[in-house]
């Protein structure tokens, strides 16, 4: 069994912005693979199918970004995974647009939803696939950068990201981490 969690914020007004790449990413998983993530529980939406005869938890933690680690401990310790079977989808501003980008581990960066997720999991030994979102213009507007919304023609480019991120989702469950980072960074 492999959790699969796309960090994001939940309400409408989020959608389509480069904070929300995870939960693109879900939804892509969601729709190419027929499986629903209406469940709630776990402070999440969440579905289970199977991908190639492994099961698969899909998850949005409905925490806002920020908080994203409260839901992901709570879905983790219900079905007792270890962290070689958690992957988590995030955007990240050190990854050009369009680029998707595989670890085993590591740090959270400047990202605080990933923060929250090391900081109540207790640790850093779980997989990531990073969906580059590119720099904002001026340092100082991330916040605004990262929550606001993107037009059509940049968002064909983040896409791309995600598209990316959906083929390392599977070739990590179809042949592995370390193909799928060969294959895929």
């Amino acid at each position: 069994m492999y959790i699969i969690i796309g960090l994001g914020n939940p309400e409408p007004e989020y959608s389509k912005t480069r904070h929300n790449m995870g939960f693109e990413t879900i939804n892509k998983l969601s729709k190419e693979l027929n499986i629903e993530v209406n469940n709630t529980k776990f402070k999440s939406l969440y579905g289970i199918g199977t991908i190639n005869n492994e099961r698969v938890i899909l998850v949005k933690p409905q925490t806002y970004m920020n908080l994203s680690g409260e839901a992901v401990r709570e879905i983790v310790n219900f079905y007792k995974v270890n962290n070689k079977q958690i992957i988590v989808i995030y955007d990240d501003m050190d990854i050009p647009k369009g680029i998707a980008k595989i670890r085993k581990k590591g740090g959270p960066g400047n990202h605080n939803g990933m923060k929250s997720v090391i900081a109540e999991l207790s640790t850093e030994e779980f997989a990531r696939i990073r969906i580059g979102i590119g720099t904002p213009n001026y340092k100082n507007d991330m916040i605004n950068y990262v929550i606001g919304k993107v037009n059509d023609e940049e968002y064909e480019i983040l896409e791309q990201g995600i598209k990316k991120a959906v083929q390392a989702v599977e070739i990590i469950l179809n042949e592995g981490i370390d193909n799928a980072m060969n294959k895929c960074n």
